[in-house]
């Protein structure tokens, strides 16, 4: 079991404080870990809509309390740090904030995405831009920042440096349904994966990602909501279910652990079987 501790390290995570994110958060603190959050402060367009997004910002705010708590709870260390995802300015400064406080970065899980809906002909450029900017600029700039600190950094005796995580997604694969900026992004996401790993898989940082089916998360509420549209997605999972969060938990404990030192460039899915139908 051995080849499965994280005991030591510490994971920088975005999308940390509900759903899948929380849960490989938390799963990596039980396998050892130290977790700095990345908790999203208010951006310019939510503060022209205090009174649409108040109660999502506190929802926001105590459900990063939480998870740190959670975290603590477990022995280990948690610290949050706030940055607006959709802000290049804000992504830029966050790596070398984290660092020169002295956290010692040697796993970066990307889990921090938005979505917004709309048939493709009607889609707005301003959700375009911001959609791209979080779930893939912003995925990029803390690949590159991590990925040059975890450079300089001496390799352990397996001769590993560190292993980044990102977060893709069945539309890496696939187009969906009135999501194409979702899934644009994501399919870069997935590119992404594959071209760092080809730069620093030899160097001792591997480079993967984890594609989710569909996971009964926030994300999904306006399709579990549609419920024709929800049983034609339950109709073609073989695992007859859709997802939990907790079913990602192996999978993210795996890919930063010494378990997958081998395993690079690989988009792993975790999908009930969508993806074999």
């Amino acid at each position: 079991m051995d080849l499965f501790s994280l005991t030591g390290r510490t994971a920088l995570v975005t999308g940390g404080t509900r759903g899948i994110g929380q849960a490989m958060a938390l799963a990596m603190a039980e396998a050892g870990a130290d977790i700095v959050l990345v908790q999203v402060s208010i951006s310019n367009k939510e503060l022209n809509l205090m009174p649409r997004f108040r109660a999502d910002i506190w929802q926001r705010d105590t459900s990063n309390q939480a998870t740190k708590q959670q975290i603590e709870q477990l022995g280990r260390k948690a610290t949050i740090y706030t940055a607006d995802l959709s802000s290049q300015a804000s992504v830029l400064s966050l790596v070398s904030t984290v660092t020169q406080d002295g956290h010692d970065i040697d796993i970066l899980l990307n889990c921090a995405g938005i979505q917004r809906r709309h048939p493709s002909h009607q889609f707005p450029l301003e959700d375009w831009d911001e959609v791209l900017q979080v779930n893939l600029t912003t995925v990029f700039t803390l690949c590159r920042d991590v990925g040059a600190y975890m450079l300089t950094r001496a390799p352990n005796k397996s001769g590993q440096r560190g292993s980044i995580i990102n977060v893709a997604s069945l539309v890496s694969f696939q187009g969906g349904l009135t999501v194409p900026a979702y899934a644009a992004a994501k399919g870069g996401v997935a590119q992404l994966t594959k071209a760092l790993s080809n730069e620093w898989a030899s160097k001792g940082i591997n480079v993967n990602a984890i594609a989710p089916g569909y996971v009964a998360t926030d994300m999904n509420t306006a399709l579990i909501q549609d419920k024709e549209r929800a049983a034609s997605i339950l109709a073609r999972i073989p695992a007859g279910r859709w997802g939990d969060p907790d079913d990602f938990k192996g999978s993210v404990v795996y890919l930063a652990s010494r378990a997958s030192a081998y395993v690079s460039g690989e988009v792993l899915t975790v999908d009930g079987g969508w993806m074999g139908r």
